[in-house]
Protein backbone atom coordinates (compact mmCIF):
# COMPACT_ATOMS: atom_id res chain seq x y z
CA UNK A 1 0.00 0.00 0.00
CA UNK A 2 2.88 2.41 0.70
CA UNK A 3 3.67 2.62 -3.05
CA UNK A 4 0.08 3.57 -3.86
CA UNK A 5 0.11 6.72 -1.71
CA UNK A 6 1.78 10.11 -1.79
CA UNK A 7 2.68 12.12 1.30
CA UNK A 8 1.26 15.63 1.43
CA UNK A 9 1.47 18.58 3.79
CA UNK A 10 -0.91 21.37 4.72
CA UNK A 11 -0.04 24.35 2.53
CA UNK A 12 -2.71 26.70 3.79
CA UNK A 13 -6.05 27.08 5.57
CA UNK A 14 -8.33 29.86 4.35
CA UNK A 15 -11.78 30.89 5.57
CA UNK A 16 -14.62 30.66 3.02
CA UNK A 17 -18.28 31.65 3.13
CA UNK A 18 -19.31 28.15 4.21
CA UNK A 19 -16.30 26.95 6.21
CA UNK A 20 -12.62 26.68 5.42
CA UNK A 21 -10.54 25.60 2.44
CA UNK A 22 -7.66 23.34 3.43
CA UNK A 23 -4.91 23.25 0.82
CA UNK A 24 -2.89 20.03 0.79
CA UNK A 25 -0.10 19.01 -1.53
CA UNK A 26 3.53 18.55 -2.36
CA UNK A 27 5.97 20.08 -4.87
CA UNK A 28 4.02 18.52 -7.74
CA UNK A 29 0.44 19.54 -6.98
CA UNK A 30 -1.84 21.26 -4.46
CA UNK A 31 -5.52 20.42 -4.00
CA UNK A 32 -8.24 21.68 -1.70
CA UNK A 33 -10.65 20.04 0.73
CA UNK A 34 -13.50 22.14 2.10
CA UNK A 35 -14.25 21.64 5.81
CA UNK A 36 -16.55 23.25 8.36
CA UNK A 37 -15.38 26.24 10.39
CA UNK A 38 -14.78 24.33 13.63
CA UNK A 39 -12.47 21.76 12.05
CA UNK A 40 -10.75 24.45 9.97
CA UNK A 41 -10.08 26.34 13.21
CA UNK A 42 -8.78 23.15 14.87
CA UNK A 43 -6.38 22.60 11.95
CA UNK A 44 -5.17 26.22 12.12
CA UNK A 45 -4.76 26.10 15.90
CA UNK A 46 -2.77 22.87 15.67
CA UNK A 47 -0.56 24.22 12.87
CA UNK A 48 0.11 27.39 14.88
CA UNK A 49 0.68 25.59 18.20
CA UNK A 50 -2.16 27.43 19.93
CA UNK A 51 -2.67 26.23 23.51
CA UNK A 52 -6.29 25.66 24.46
CA UNK A 53 -7.79 26.20 27.92
CA UNK A 54 -9.90 23.04 27.62
CA UNK A 55 -9.47 20.02 25.33
CA UNK A 56 -11.36 20.06 22.06
CA UNK A 57 -12.84 16.89 20.56
CA UNK A 58 -9.65 16.05 18.67
CA UNK A 59 -7.60 16.54 21.84
CA UNK A 60 -9.96 14.17 23.64
CA UNK A 61 -9.59 11.53 20.93
CA UNK A 62 -5.80 11.83 21.13
CA UNK A 63 -5.91 11.45 24.91
CA UNK A 64 -8.14 8.38 24.65
CA UNK A 65 -5.79 6.76 22.14
CA UNK A 66 -2.82 7.50 24.40
CA UNK A 67 -4.63 6.14 27.45
CA UNK A 68 -5.44 2.91 25.63
CA UNK A 69 -1.89 2.51 24.33
CA UNK A 70 -2.95 3.01 20.72
CA UNK A 71 -0.65 4.83 18.30
CA UNK A 72 -1.87 6.70 15.27
CA UNK A 73 0.44 5.52 12.47
CA UNK A 74 -0.84 7.61 9.54
CA UNK A 75 -3.95 8.88 7.82
CA UNK A 76 -4.80 8.13 4.21
CA UNK A 77 -7.19 10.17 2.09
CA UNK A 78 -8.25 7.17 0.07
CA UNK A 79 -11.19 8.22 -2.10
CA UNK A 80 -13.08 11.14 -3.58
CA UNK A 81 -16.61 10.97 -4.97
CA UNK A 82 -18.45 14.03 -6.32
CA UNK A 83 -16.20 16.36 -4.32
CA UNK A 84 -16.59 14.39 -1.08
CA UNK A 85 -13.31 13.04 0.25
CA UNK A 86 -12.94 9.88 2.34
CA UNK A 87 -10.14 8.88 4.69
CA UNK A 88 -8.84 6.03 6.81
CA UNK A 89 -7.05 6.44 10.12
CA UNK A 90 -4.45 3.70 10.58
CA UNK A 91 -3.94 2.80 14.25
CA UNK A 92 -1.47 0.43 15.90
CA UNK A 93 -2.34 -1.27 19.17
CA UNK A 94 0.08 -3.39 21.15
CA UNK A 95 -0.48 -5.14 24.46
CA UNK A 96 0.35 -8.39 26.25
CA UNK A 97 -1.70 -10.35 23.70
CA UNK A 98 0.25 -9.06 20.70
CA UNK A 99 -0.18 -6.25 18.24
CA UNK A 100 -2.95 -5.24 15.91
CA UNK A 101 -3.32 -2.76 13.05
CA UNK A 102 -6.74 -1.12 12.92
CA UNK A 103 -8.19 0.93 10.04
CA UNK A 104 -11.00 3.32 10.91
CA UNK A 105 -13.19 5.19 8.41
CA UNK A 106 -13.06 8.93 9.11
CA UNK A 107 -13.62 12.34 7.63
CA UNK A 108 -10.40 13.69 6.12
CA UNK A 109 -10.80 16.90 8.14
CA UNK A 110 -10.79 15.04 11.47
CA UNK A 111 -8.01 12.76 10.26
CA UNK A 112 -5.85 15.77 9.35
CA UNK A 113 -6.22 17.30 12.83
CA UNK A 114 -5.27 14.01 14.50
CA UNK A 115 -2.27 13.52 12.19
CA UNK A 116 -1.04 17.06 12.86
CA UNK A 117 -1.46 16.66 16.63
CA UNK A 118 0.40 13.34 16.64
CA UNK A 119 2.99 14.56 14.07
CA UNK A 120 2.15 11.66 11.76
CA UNK A 121 2.06 11.58 7.95
CA UNK A 122 -0.92 12.61 5.85
CA UNK A 123 -1.06 10.40 2.77
CA UNK A 124 -3.22 10.54 -0.34
CA UNK A 125 -4.02 7.61 -2.59
CA UNK A 126 -2.41 7.99 -6.02
CA UNK A 127 -5.85 7.62 -7.67
CA UNK A 128 -7.18 10.55 -5.59
CA UNK A 129 -4.10 12.69 -6.21
CA UNK A 130 -4.47 12.08 -9.94
CA UNK A 131 -8.19 12.92 -9.92
CA UNK A 132 -8.09 16.25 -8.05
CA UNK A 133 -7.64 19.62 -9.71
CA UNK A 134 -4.28 21.35 -9.22
CA UNK A 135 -4.88 24.48 -7.13
CA UNK A 136 -1.23 25.54 -6.78
CA UNK A 137 -1.64 28.77 -8.77
CA UNK A 138 -4.79 29.77 -6.89
CA UNK A 139 -3.10 29.20 -3.52
CA UNK A 140 -0.05 31.22 -4.60
CA UNK A 141 -2.30 34.06 -5.81
CA UNK A 142 -4.27 34.11 -2.53
CA UNK A 143 -1.09 34.03 -0.42
CA UNK A 144 0.42 36.84 -2.50
CA UNK A 145 -2.74 38.90 -2.11
CA UNK A 146 -2.76 38.30 1.67
CA UNK A 147 0.91 39.33 1.83
CA UNK A 148 0.13 42.57 -0.01
CA UNK A 149 -2.78 43.29 2.36
CA UNK A 150 -0.53 42.74 5.39
CA UNK A 151 2.07 45.12 3.89
CA UNK A 152 -0.65 47.76 3.32
CA UNK A 153 -1.85 47.38 6.93
CA UNK A 154 1.73 47.70 8.19
CA UNK A 155 2.23 50.84 6.07
CA UNK A 156 -1.01 52.33 7.43
CA UNK A 157 0.05 51.59 11.03
CA UNK A 158 3.48 53.16 10.41
CA UNK A 159 1.84 56.29 8.97
CA UNK A 160 -0.49 56.53 11.98
CA UNK A 161 2.48 56.14 14.36
CA UNK A 162 4.41 58.87 12.50
CA UNK A 163 1.42 61.21 12.65
CA UNK A 164 1.02 60.59 16.41
CA UNK A 165 4.70 61.35 16.98
CA UNK A 166 4.35 64.67 15.11
CA UNK A 167 1.40 65.75 17.27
Amino acid sequence: MQNEVIEVAIKGVMPTANGCAVFLGNEEKTFVIYVDHSVGNAISMTLNGVKKERPLTHDLIGSILLGLGITLERVVINDVNDGTFFARVILHMQNELGHKIIEVDARPSDSIVLALQQKKPILVAVKVFGAVEDMTEILERVLKQQGEEVEEEDDEEENEDEEEEKS
